[in-house]
């Protein structure tokens, strides 16, 4: 089976919202593909459509090239995560992985391995109905892992983790695309995704915005904009401006330069004896390039 998600043209309405409006991606094997929106951007929806549990007025959603529904043992082909919480509270949390694992021809086995990648083997034996939303995270994703499948979608993976927990997700998340895994993983932590996924699918009132890599999403965002620090401004902004630049004052000796890239900033200075400290090339944090992105479908401000 080939891993990949294969998203077509989806459209879907609930009476008269508009959910998908052609709705259009893929995620490749050997990557972390953020699903990012702002609430009612359609990011639950497609995930349910590709899941089969709903149905799309028009389009396709594929796994592996095949539609969910079609496949025989889907754990051993997809794993998911979309709700912590659904699970028995009265089960055990090895009873809840065996009854799955029974569902597709596994065995205990396999049951105490995902058990121990997520750090659960020493609450085994206690009852889901107990646990903490950071454990219910650890349950489901050791779910989602059971048939060691090669697609992965999770869904807010990380919420309820305390720190040390969204450094180990991370660090999963890394390694299972590494293994030649197609993961798509939805997430409001835009500070996550910049340091574990590799590219980023942006969904705004039902439609992609962006389907870019995080280093280009980051770049374009950045805008070739420097930051230089210097003693005299008033100097500093009349020499740039004569090499070209668009210069902005941020505060008091600190000066934000477009148009020239650092080493000429560098060299136009030096050659008027502006004195500076500092000229260094701006880097966006992916949340300010997502927040540019996403501004205008924003359902609430």
């Amino acid at each position: 089976m080939r891993s990949t998600i294969e998203v077509k043209g989806l459209r879907k309405r609930f009476g008269r919202t508009v959910a998908l409006d052609g709705m259009s991606f893929t995620v490749e094997p050997g990557e972390v593909t953020g699903f990012v929106g702002p609430n009612g951007a359609g990011k639950s929806t497609t995930m349910r459509v590709i899941l089969g549990l709903d149905a799309p007025d028009e389009g396709s959603a594929l796994v592996g090239g095949v539609p969910y529904r079609t496949l025989r043992r889907p754990l051993t082909h997809v794993g998911a995560l979309l709700d912590a919480a659904a699970l028995q509270p009265g089960r055990t949390a090895r009873n809840h992985l065996l009854w799955l694992a029974h569902s597709q021809g596994l065995d205990g086995r396999r049951v105490d391995e995902v058990l121990d990648q997520v750090g659960l083997r020493s609450a085994a034996r206690r009852r889901a109905g107990g646990f903490s939303l950071g454990m219910r995270q650890r349950l489901g994703i050791a779910a989602a892992l059971l048939g060691d499948p090669p697609v992965l979608m999770l869904d807010e993976p990380a919420n309820g983790l305390d720190p040390q927990g969204i450094v180990w997700m991370r660090g999963l998340l890394r390694s299972l695309a590494g293994e030649g895994r197609a993961l798509l993983v939805s997430s409001h932590l835009m500070s996550e995704l910049e340091d574990s996924a590799d590219h980023l699918v942006v969904v705004g009132n039902g439609r992609v915005i962006a389907d870019t890599s995080v280093t280009d999403l980051i770049a374009a965002a950045s805008g070739g904009r420097c930051t230089v620090r210097t003693t005299a401004s008033p100097a500093a902004v009349s020499a740039l401006g004569r090499a070209g630049a668009t210069v902005t004052v941020a505060d008091a000796g600190t000066l934000v330069v477009s148009g020239l890239p650092a080493e000429r900033i560098v060299a136009v200075l030096t050659a008027d004896a502006v004195p500076f400290s500092e000229v260094a090339a701006h880097r966006a944090t992916l949340e300010e390039a997502y927040l540019a992105l996403t501004s205008e479908a924003v359902e609430y401000r």
